[in-house]
């Protein structure tokens, strides 16, 4: 038995956890002494350049920066004399730090040119709150007059002068800027170890600057010196490379497996599990190169993405003990447990509703000793739909359960002799096999099998292309003998047909994505996922020259059964603004759009290739499959409840709001709360999700689910909502509550739900009764919850 919480209660409760910090009215400076103030406010006058006035801020001590009101609530909440440090403790006005602010602040204005910049702080304070005032005299800009360059040795001037156009900040004329020359600094360190010049350190580079200043101007000279008692500085090759994998608790004791693999290679392996060529083919130094520092970061980076080793330092290096400037590379990397379970879920409910999706993960990270990853996977979705104070089995609506196996090669795997297009990333060839049983109560049981042949490999850094050449699927439905009588009666055959069949599809897939690395970052970015799969073109062919028979449907078959033709396409386009710190706005854009065509219509293709709105990450405010097609409203086409009629509802609940056409878009506001809320960093969000998924076509058992664009705004959803994210680095855990703002199933006016009946928000009232009176006995819920792991997107 499961205990059920009463809509209002939990609803209420949620709310109030949700808006407690958000409204709270509580004295900021309740706990201070009686000659303490809090810092509330800093302002910088006088710098006129606003990204400097706004840098300028950044140097005021952490501990006289205002504090975020919820972060300090939490702390006045949950720490008690210094034992928990939760949240963000009061920044205390200090007179010493305020005056190491202000040194600070002139020290980044004439670091900045204005070299005779001078800051003075002024300190108001009422009612125990403090403003700190930043008053600059900036003084004249100095600009370069004249940059010169004093370099010891030729090859290294030669150097230095054909890359400077390239990545110097530092020109004549320009500003002087400190932090141009720290720049110019780095960039040039890194150029000379990407040529050979491994014991080069950024310490011979040096910038002597004469500022006279009657004329605000400066002038620069940049000078590398050589190494003490040398006449140059040496260029070193590559040279025999020693690779190390100890056992995956760090030792190195014990029996090794010992290979000279080749002229450069020897490889010892402690853990007796991984074969040479899994390790050296991402090795990219080679023998007798120049040492390159790119080539150092591009070993250490795609041996981490290997997903096989816990361990992998950048390689060390041995001078030889001659003149020949050669270096010994050793790479010690330690691997990761063989063996891993991972176990994820979420829950959500609304009402009597409710449902979880769990799922497990069974990884082994080297099969065949080649780093190979063997990922087996089940993922078991249920939604119940009960109204009483217990669930149990009768109470269960659907189930979706998925066990799917992978193995996944970290090469290309093919009949034609490729590189290892490992430069950007590590590709992947993944042989993939998967079942899904899917029961919806009372109505249909669905399986489907799935094979796949999959290739990912990177263009760029930045762009990922994954491709399918080969996916088998062959799907078979088994109607429950009453409902199909229920069906037929009421001539709803399309659903017969759809979700009945059994049918064979074969096609291929092509996925691109753009700017995946920059997901976790809070830099202004886009980031776009394009999909495009096509199946049936090969079988039609194939059926025409064999001239197979047809079945019932006039459709051609290949094995005894129809396939499936048709082409589907999805976009997932995401706009990220930065706002300063942890905040962040989100827009994403998902259309996506499915044709059936020669063998098949949009009633006789395959039933999984379908789109849904609803759930967790998209239209939150919705269970998943309860919104749309369209103006589909489930009452208006079943009519008044009668025992057929409300039997063959309930069967096809959750079942049939489905399209050929989706298009969905979500706003959100992410910020942070608490950096410190019981081990976790606390983040809320603001959403805004609109959206919906519509027919193809007209349909004589859907009325308005057709997809057009006179129509289009009145058959859109709107959900707004707000959410708390808990992130403890390695995963997030998300609560959301969404409501209704607007539902398409009405017509007019009355869609705008939450605005027309806004006292029924957390009570029932005439609108909820009428809905369940002519809905079957279901409950109209305004508000939905969501429980997940991850970000919605």
């Amino acid at each position: 038995m499961k205990a059920y919480i009463k809509p209002n209660g939990y609803r209420f409760a949620i709310l109030s956890i949700l808006l407690l910090f958000i409204g709270s009215g509580c004295s900021l400076t309740r706990r201070l002494k009686g000659n303490e103030s809090l810092v509330r406010k800093i302002t910088i006058k006088g710098v006129d350049n606003k990204e400097f006035a706004e840098a300028a801020v950044l140097y005021v001590d952490k501990e006289q920066q205002p504090n975020n009101v919820i972060n300090l609530q939490f702390y006045y909440l949950f720490s008690k004399n210094g034992k928990r440090d939760i949240g963000e403790p009061p920044a205390i006005l200090d007179s010493n730090l305020v005056e190491f602010s202000r040194v600070q602040i002139e020290r980044f204005l004439q670091n900045k040119g204005y070299l005779k910049a001078k800051v003075t702080d002024t300190i108001k304070i009422k009612k125990k709150k403090a403003e700190l005032i930043f008053s600059a005299v900036e003084g004249p800009l100095f600009r370069i007059r004249k940059l010169q360059d004093s370099i010891a040795d030729k090859r290294v001037q030669d150097l230095y002068r054909v890359n400077r156009p390239r990545f110097s900040h530092v020109q004549p004329g320009g500003r002087f800027d400190t932090d141009s020359l720290a720049f110019d600094r780095d960039e040039f360190y890194l150029i000379m170890k990407r040529n050979g010049y491994y014991d080069f350190y950024r310490q011979y580079i040096n910038f002597q600057y004469d500022s006279t200043f009657r004329s605000s101007v400066v002038d620069i000279k940049m000078t590398i010196d050589n190494p003490a008692g040398r006449a140059s500085h040496p260029i070193y090759t590559i040279n025999n490379t020693l690779v190390t994998v100890s056992k995956s608790n760090g030792r190195t004791t014990g029996k090794a497996d010992t290979i000279q693999v080749d002229s450069q290679f020897r490889y010892v392996d402690f853990s007796g599990k991984f074969k040479p060529h899994s390790v050296t083919d991402y090795v990219y130094q080679k023998k007798g190169r120049i040492f390159n520092i790119d080539e150092q970061t591009l070993t250490t980076s795609r041996l981490s993405e290997l997903n096989v080793f816990r361990n992998v330092p950048n390689p060390t290096y041995t001078k030889l003990p001659d003149s020949t400037n050669r270096l010994n590379t050793q790479i010690d990397i330690t691997p990761l447990k063989q063996f891993s379970d991972r176990v994820e879920g979420e829950f959500l409910f609304a009402g009597g509703r409710f449902g979880y999706n769990l799922g497990n993960t069974f990884t082994d990270r080297n099969l065949f000793k080649n780093a190979a990853i063997l990922q087996i996977k089940t993922n078991w979705s249920i939604l119940f739909d009960n109204n009483s104070s217990t669930t149990n089995q009768a109470a269960i609506q659907n189930q979706d359960l998925r066990i799917g196996a992978s193995l996944i090669y970290p090469r290309i795997i093919s009949p034609f002799n490729l590189p290892i297009l490992g430069k950007y990333g590590v590709p992947h060839t993944t042989f993939s096999t998967n079942y899904q049983l899917f029961y919806q109560k009372g109505l249909v049981s669905r399986e489907s099998f799935i094979n796949s042949i999959t290739y990912d490999f990177f263009e760029t850094g930045r762009k990922l292309h994954t491709f399918t050449p080969i996916d088998i699927e062959f799907s078979k439905g088994t109607i429950d003998p009453v409902a199909l009588v229920l069906l037929q009666k009421n001539n709803l055959y399309a659903y017969s047909k759809l979700i009945g069949r059994t049918i064979f599809s074969a096609g291929s897939q092509y996925t691109y994505q753009y700017n995946a690395i920059e997901l976790n970052s809070y830099k202004n970015f886009v980031y776009f996922r394009g999909s495009l799969d096509v199946g049936g073109n090969t079988l039609s062919l194939l059926s025409n020259v064999l001239n197979t028979k047809r079945d019932a449907d006039n459709r051609r078959t290949i094995l005894g059964y129809p396939f499936a033709q048709y082409a589907k396409t999805e976009v997932d386009l995401r706009i990220y603004k930065s706002l300063g710190g942890e905040r962040q706005f989100i827009f994403r854009l998902n259309p996506g759009i499915g044709v059936p065509y020669g063998n098949s219509n949009d009633i006789n293709w395959v039933f999984e290739k379908e789109f849904y709105a609803g759930g967790a990450n998209d239209m939150r405010a919705w269970l998943p499959r309860t919104l749309g097609p369209g103006q589909f409203n489930r009452a208006t086409v079943y009519g008044t409840p009668t025992p057929g009629n409300d039997s063959l509802r309930t069967r096809l609940k959750y079942l049939d709001q489905y399209g050929e056409i989706k298009i969905i878009a979500n706003a959100e506001y992410r910020y942070k709360l608490a950096d410190d809320f019981f081990g976790a960093k606390l983040k809320g969000a603001v959403f805004m999700d609109a959206g919906n998924v519509w027919r193809l076509h007209k349909q004589p058992d859907q009325p308005n689910s057709e997809f057009r664009l006179d129509n289009i705004l009145q058959s859109t959803a709107i959900g707004i909502g707000t959410g708390l994210r808990f992130d403890l680095a390695f995963f997030v855990f998300r609560l959301d509550a969404a409501f209704k703002f607007k539902d398409p199933q009405f017509s007019g006016s009355n869609s705008w739900v939450l605005i027309n009946h806004f006292d029924e928000l957390f009570k029932s009232g005439a609108f909820k009764a009428n809905y369940k009176a002519t809905n079957s006995g279901d409950t109209y819920n305004f508000m939905q919850l969501n429980f997940g792991v991850g970000m919605p997107f």
